[in-house]
């Protein structure tokens, strides 16, 4: 009897991981609906299933059914008070929730947004993410309903004790929020001698081009190139390259190397790297070598209307 009892157990957890494993599967492949099915269908059959109700949560998050997700991760919150992630993860339902709603509905759920994040942070003193949403929070409220510059850095503070990296970050972050440029600037270049993740050269880049500074941006984005060789950035060179009309050499190069280089995980295709260069070489006025990459272009998308407007500014050269 005790074996038998032992192997039923043992089929359940079993099938408990396959379900979960399936639905993981299913938001990878951002086939949410899916995910959410098979989900409610788990968790009405084991109703007291941590895992499977914060995987049905996430389902509804990924959809934005807010209401739904705040529901399951509220009532993860009651069954198990003491985890945080789960505190984490309702104040975020709950704060998308206030992004969605009017004004004056948001004031009604800001409260409990604060207390979730601040609960987490409390439960567990090392979760990076709860003082990611405070730090965000802080920052984004409106004084006369809560926000406060100094409350965001010292989550940020925090952070720094965590992780030096992401601690650096948000502090660029709080300052790029509040328009001191430079102050944002010292911050992620530290942030960038500390951990140097292509994370790290993204929010520097996206600062310069917020300070409309391309040359900035190039020289950021080459310096990302020559530590993690991510072809991404070839592209993302010959972008702003072809945005803003400068070192249009170097764009060329990149974008070529790009090409070379391509492969369907560097996220975009071969089309738009040939919209770039027809791009540059118009602006070099290489009418020849213009209409065989717009023509490369306009044979792989035909019905693209920007790239025939492209042409036959080409054609004008």
């Amino acid at each position: 009897m005790k074996l038998s009892l032992a192997f039923f157990f043992m089929s359940i957890v079993a099938l408990g991981q396959a379900e979960f494993k399936k639905t993981e599967q299913l938001f990878v492949s951002n086939q949410f609906g899916k995910a959410e099915n098979l989900m409610v269908s788990y968790v009405k059959d084991h109703p007291n299933d941590e895992k499977g109700i914060e995987l049905l949560g996430d389902a509804y998050g990924h959809q934005k059914k807010w209401d739904d997700a705040i529901d399951s991760y509220k009532k993860l919150v009651e069954m198990s008070p003491k985890t945080a992630n789960y505190h984490y993860k309702y104040g975020g339902a709950l704060g998308m929730k206030a992004l969605s709603v009017s004004k004056i509905q948001a004031l009604g759920i800001i409260g409990d947004v604060k207390d979730a994040f601040t609960t987490a942070a409390e439960l567990d003193p090392k979760h990076i993410e709860t003082r990611w949403a405070l730090v965000k929070l802080y920052m984004q409220l409106p004084g006369i309903i809560g926000g406060s510059k100094s409350k965001a850095l010292s989550y940020a503070d925090e952070l720094q004790d965590i992780s030096k990296v992401d601690g650096l970050l948000a502090k660029g972050y709080i300052y790029e929020y509040d328009k001191d440029f430079n102050a944002a600037e010292k911050y992620y270049k530290l942030a960038i001698t500390e951990g140097g993740s292509l994370h790290c050269y993204e929010q520097l880049t996206n600062l310069y081009e917020a300070k409309k500074q391309p040359e900035l941006m190039i020289s950021t984005m080459e310096a990302a190139f020559n530590k993690h060789k991510s072809n991404a950035l070839n592209y993302q060179i010959g972008k702003v390259v072809a945005d803003y009309k400068i070192q249009l050499d170097k764009g060329e190069m990149h974008l070529q190397h790009y090409l070379e280089n391509y492969e369907k995980e560097d996220g975009i295709s071969k089309s738009w790297a040939n919209y770039r260069l027809a791009q540059i070489y118009k602006l070099q006025k290489n009418k020849a070598e213009a209409l065989k990459y717009i023509d490369l272009v306009i044979g792989e998308s035909p019905r693209a209307d920007a790239f025939k407007k492209e042409r036959v500014a080409i054609l004008k050269l």
